[in-house]
């Protein structure tokens, strides 16, 4: 996902286009000297299934029909439409109803197979993606498809859509319609991204009728008129909403849906605090959660419901990247221009601890800002990493090319004094020094004191990892506050950037590409809602993002996701927290569920009701 989460939180629609530096794989015929047409958008190499495949490896293609599932969701919402920067979308109202050019699968998600477009047209010089759309595919009131739809749905993006979508997208210099049935994106002369005709086919498409006399930049509650599965049938503003399934939804039938959307009928019901929905789960109110906190998961479904598996619980095995999930320094802030602050800061929360005593020891330490994708910069630079990092070498602290990032560790998970004592020689050098039990800048005076907010979604849970830092922090003579906010409070302060620290996530791709320039690049510093919540303005890391980018072969792509992760790392502008390899799933022995190895994950949609 693009789009930070917020902990628990999901907002829109970019988690299913965080996806990097793609190749246009060959693969059917000529229409011209200089144009082909394609069945698949592919990464580095081939897709993993074939032109006439029937289904994913991952589905059950007879999986019986109907039935309900209630899901939880967490926050509050007020819109409809994910892609603007006002309000709180309800975005898996999108996500389940308004159907994209594309789709990638979880067991090859670098492949973008046909959806509203049934083929791709790829020039030689690849200077635009054309999309060949589906005569058959339609919106839920009948009506086709048609190319003024994407036309009217990218401009309306772009023009009045959240500003980070201006720059996501940047890259584009127009989409033209070529007939009712193909429309291409033609890039801007000198364009090498080779990730943009991927994520341009995973833009929803929105009927341009149905917006006629309708401001896109307004939140509203007037559902938007999609081509997917569902349709909404009810909802309470912040309470629940409720999707029935589209009886005549044209694409049941496509390889990309065989297998998907089984139940008539999907509901969400909104929570604000995620131990809320363990209850509602055992009462029967909802039917399934994903549990995210350790302690509850050991100790919290000790009960009748779970010893008589009327219940089931289960690790799902994946193989997603590790959530980047941290604490956030704001770095427009002065106090923390100077990154021996940060790691000072750094130096006094105590993982080892929390994973003991609060955490059972199911968590394992991030220690990259790319965590289980096999790019992660570990080490020493060699080669073709080292061989990019040397051309910024004059910008570059030299520690890194001389010592390997090492994690803050405590080796007596009772006792912080070492850590502590180096937390404050770093801060002496940059300037701060105890003024009786205070530690305040020698310049100004000013002590040192830090407000870190989360979110209601993250409950008590955070309150006891957060104590034993704060008191840390006290010791080393910084008072800190820990703030648990709604969410949309929380959102709210985040996307104005009115902040010290924040707890945030960051979904992390399998191959991380056009949103490390919303996540980390100075452009998006300065726009209001980005994702560069931590205000990086770094030269070099906007080079490295460049490269990574426009990265012609894998191995000079992974060195450039590899030296951007070094660098990001020697700035120390987040802590990193944990990370789990498993997804931790609780809910009713009442679904059916393919019967396959693949490591995909929790998969609801691909979920059947059981026959009674």
């Amino acid at each position: 996902m693009m789009k930070i989460w917020f902990i628990l939180l999901v907002v829109g629609p970019m988690k299913k286009i965080i996806v990097s530096s793609l190749f246009v794989a060959l693969c059917l015929w000529s229409v011209s000297a200089s144009a082909k047409i394609y069945d698949y958008i592919a990464l580095y190499g081939a897709a993993k299934y074939s032109a006439d495949f029937k289904h994913f490896d991952y589905v059950n293609p007879q999986a019986p029909q109907g039935g309900k599932i209630v899901l939880p969701a967490y926050g509050t919402f007020d819109n409809f439409n994910p892609y603007i920067f006002k309000g709180v979308a309800a975005s898996f109202v999108t996500e389940l109803g308004a159907e994209t050019l594309g789709y990638s699968p979880a067991d090859d998600p670098f492949t973008v197979y046909p959806l509203l477009a049934e083929k791709f047209d790829i020039p030689a010089d690849k200077s635009y993606i054309g999309f060949i759309l589906n005569n058959k595919a339609r919106f839920s009131d009948g009506s086709e498809v048609t190319a003024d739809d994407v036309v009217f749905s990218f401009n309306a993006i772009m023009e009045k859509g959240a500003p980070v979508y201006r720059m996501y997208y940047g890259d584009v210099d127009r989409v033209e319609k070529i007939n009712d049935r193909e429309v291409r994106f033609y890039f801007k002369e000198g364009t090498n991204n080779k990730e943009l005709p991927m994520i341009l086919a995973q833009i929803h498409i929105f009927s341009q009728k149905d917006w006629q006399g309708r401001e896109f930049d307004k939140p509203t509650l007037q559902v938007p008129l999609g081509s997917g599965p569902y349709t909404v049938k009810d909802f309470q503003v912040n309470k629940f909403v409720e999707l029935q399934k589209n009886p005549h939804y044209w694409g049941k039938d496509l390889p990309v849906r065989k297998g998907f959307y089984n139940f008539d009928t999907v509901r969400y019901d909104y929570y604000q605090d995620t131990t809320v929905t363990l209850q509602a789960l055992f009462s029967g109110s909802i039917d399934a959660r994903e549990e995210y906190i350790a302690k509850i998961w050991m100790t919290g479904y000790d009960n009748d419901l779970i010893k008589s598996a009327k219940i089931k619980k289960e690790n799902i095995e994946h193989n997603n990247p590790a959530t980047l999930q941290n604490f956030a320094y704001n770095v427009r802030r002065d106090k923390f221009k100077d990154r021996r602050v940060r790691k000072a800061i750094d130096l006094a929360f105590n993982f080892e601890w929390a994973n003991e005593k609060l955490f059972y020891g199911q968590y394992r330490r991030l220690f990259s800002y790319f965590t289980n994708t096999g790019m992660e910069a570990t080490g020493l630079p060699q080669g073709k990493e080292l061989a990019i990092l040397q051309q910024y070498a004059d910008k570059l602290s030299p520690d890194i090319f001389n010592k390997p990032y090492k994690l803050t560790v405590n080796e007596d998970i009772y006792n912080s004094r070492k850590n502590l004592k180096k937390a404050v020689a770093l801060l002496k050098e940059a300037g701060f020094d105890f003024s009786g039990d205070k530690m305040v800048n020698l310049q100004t005076g000013e002590p040192l004191e830090i407000e870190i907010l989360s979110n209601s979604a993250n409950g008590a849970t955070f309150t006891k990892v957060m104590l034993p830092f704060i008191e840390n922090l006290r010791k080393i003579g910084i008072k800190a506050v820990f703030r648990n906010l709604e969410v949309n409070i929380f959102k709210n302060r985040l996307d104005n950037f009115d902040f010290d620290m924040a707890i945030v996530s960051y979904r992390v791709s399998q191959l991380p590409g056009n949103e490390q320039r919303d996540y980390w690049g100075s452009e998006s510093a300065d726009i209001k809602g980005s994702n560069n919540i931590i205000g990086i303005k770094n030269p070099v890391v906007d080079e490295l993002i460049k490269g990574l980018v426009s990265a012609q072969e894998k191995e000079d792509y992974v060195a450039y996701v590899k030296a951007l992760d070094r660098v990001l790392l020697s700035e120390n502008y987040m802590i990193f927290q944990w990370y789990s390899p498993f997804s931790r799933i609780a809910y009713w022995d009442k679904f059916g569920r393919p019967d396959t190895n693949l490591k995909v994950g929790f998969q609801p949609f691909t979920w059947w009701i059981k026959e009674q």
